[in-house]
């Protein structure tokens, strides 16, 4: 099945990334900073799944959160990305449907969390006074979902079963990590039988 790249810009990658800023704006106009009184947490389903507003600094699993070298490594990471990206979708690379899928997923990840990094920083009253350099650099990712897991707790007993919290850009990086893995193992046993049947 042939799908144009341009509708899944069009008809996925824009809907995923007016959702994950509406539902980040929507979050740091409702909640407190995390480090205020006012915090708070917005039950879903009580016990499991709630919405909270956290600051992320860093990337996965909050690697390098809090750091001074973290949002300036951050905010360069995800501009390379999308070179490479660009780079591999000129050499053929991304041909698979699932791949196409990946891609259009990915660039709204990307898209989503470097927004974040280079408009959050401006928001923040405790820096609004700062220099132009000082303001990007406090630059952060809004974070939301988070998921309780069973068993979690014993794997990282710091997290009380709690999986870092993500938000729909996040979500969407990883479905397409999915889709990459899926269409690679595809394409291996595709060239598998064509040498095969070549034999």
């Amino acid at each position: 099945m042939k799908v144009e790249f341009s509708r899944l810009l069009l008809f996925l990658t824009l809907p995923l990334y007016i959702l994950d800023q509406v539902t980040k704006a929507w979050t740091v106009a409702n909640f407190a900073p995390p480090w205020s009184e006012g915090s708070h947490i917005w039950w879903l389903v009580d016990g499991w799944l709630r919405w909270i507003r956290v600051h992320n600094q860093g990337v996965a699993f909050g690697l390098g959160n809090g750091t001074s070298w973290a949002p300036i490594v951050f905010l360069c990471v995800p501009i390379i990305a999308i070179v490479l990206i660009w780079v591999f979708w000129k050499k053929g690379v991304f041909d698979h449907i699932l791949s196409k899928f990946a891609v259009a997923l990915l660039l709204c990840g990307i898209f989503g969390n470097l927004t974040d990094r280079l408009v959050q920083g401006f928001l923040l009253e405790e820096v609004k006074n700062g220099t132009i350099w000082e303001r990007l650099s406090q630059g952060y990712v809004v974070d939301f979902i988070s998921v309780k897991l069973p068993f979690y707790d014993k794997i990282v007993p710091s997290s009380h079963g709690w999986w870092p919290t993500f938000n729909v850009a996040d979500s969407c990086i990883c479905i397409a990590a999915v889709l990459l893995f899926i269409g690679g193992i595809y394409d291996e046993k595709v060239k598998a039988k064509a040498a095969t049947s070549a034999a």
